[in-house]
C-alpha cells in the first residue's frame, strides 16, 4: 500500500511508498527507521487513523477501504489497543475513568465499564490509583493508565508510539515487562514504533523503514515483503 499526501501549491508528499507485510495475532514487531522514514504514517494507517493512498489494507479480514467512517471508529474500537508517548489521558477525570473511556464510545453500562476499569487497572499494577488524576500520577504511572485503557476493550493488537520515549529508564522498563506479558499470555499482537535500539530489540520481528518503503523485516518467513 502506499500513502501520499496533497500539500498547497500542488506538491505532493509520498510518506508510504509502497509497503507489503503481514502481521498475524501473537506477534511482537518493532517498526523503526529514522525521522521521516514513514513509521507514523504505517502506523496510523495500521490503527486505522488514516486510509491508503492505493493499496489493500485489512484489518482482522476487513478491507478498510470499504468501511465507512462509523464502521471504522467501531473496528478500532472493537480490535485496536493505543499507546501513546504523550498518554493521552483526560487530566479533569480519574485514572478509573480514563480507563472506562472506549467502553462509553461502545455503549456498556456504567457499572460494567467501571469494573472492567478497575480490572485493566489492578492487571498493571494500579490497584491503590483508581481514584487519582493524571496530574496525581507519575510519568510511569500514566503510561500504565494508558496500557489499561489499551486493554479494557480487549483488543487483538496493541499499537504503541513510542511508549517509552516520555519515561527514565526503570519505568520504560516496567511498561515494556506489561506490554510484553500481555503478548505472552493473551496472543494479543503488539506492534510498536521507536527509536530506541534497546527497545527494539526486545521484540521477536523488527521491520525497518526508509523512504516510505520496507527496507529489511527479519520476520519475512512470516509475512511477504514488497517494497517496490
Amino acid at each position: 500500500m502506499t500513502r501520499s499526501y496533497d500539500l498547497e501549491g500542488g506538491l505532493v508528499v509520498d510518506a508510504l511508498r509502497g509497503a507489503s507485510l503481514r502481521i498475524d495475532r501473537g506477534e511482537y514487531v518493532a517498526i523503526v527507521g529514522p525521522s521521516g522514514s514513514g513509521k507514523s504514517t504505517l502506523m496510523h494507517l495500521l490503527g486505522c487513523l488514516d486510509r491508503p493512498t492505493s493499496g489493500q489494507l485489512l484489518i482482522a479480514d476487513r478491507d478498510v477501504s470499504t468501511l465507512d467512517d462509523t464502521e471504522l471508529a467501531q473496528l478500532r474500537n472493537e480490535t485496536i489497543g493505543f499507546v501513546f508517548q504523550s498518554f493521552q489521558l483526560l487530566p479533569r477525570i480519574t485514572a478509573t475513568a480514563n480507563v472506562a473511556m472506549p467502553l462509553v464510545y461502545r455503549g456498556t453500562n456504567r457499572s460494567e465499564r467501571n469494573d472492567r476499569a478497575r480490572a485493566a487497572l489492578e492487571a498493571v499494577g494500579l490497584g491503590h490509583r483508581l481514584d487519582h488524576r493524571p496530574t496525581q500520577l507519575s510519568g510511569g504511572e500514566q503510561q500504565r493508565v494508558a496500557i489499561a485503557r489499551a486493554l479494557v476493550s480487549e483488543p487483538t493488537l496493541v499499537l504503541a508510539d513510542e511508549p517509552t520515549g516520555n519515561l527514565d529508564t526503570a519505568s520504560g522498563t516496567e511498561v515494556m515487562h506489561i506490554l510484553e506479558q500481555l503478548n505472552a499470555e493473551h496472543s494479543v499482537a503488539v506492534v510498536l514504533v521507536t527509536h530506541d535500539n534497546d527497545v527494539a530489540s526486545r521484540a521477536r520481528r523488527r521491520i525497518r523503514l526508509r523512504d516510505g518503503v520496507i527496507e529489511s523485516d527479519d520476520g519475512a518467513h512470516l509475512s511477504a515483503v514488497n517494497t517496490s
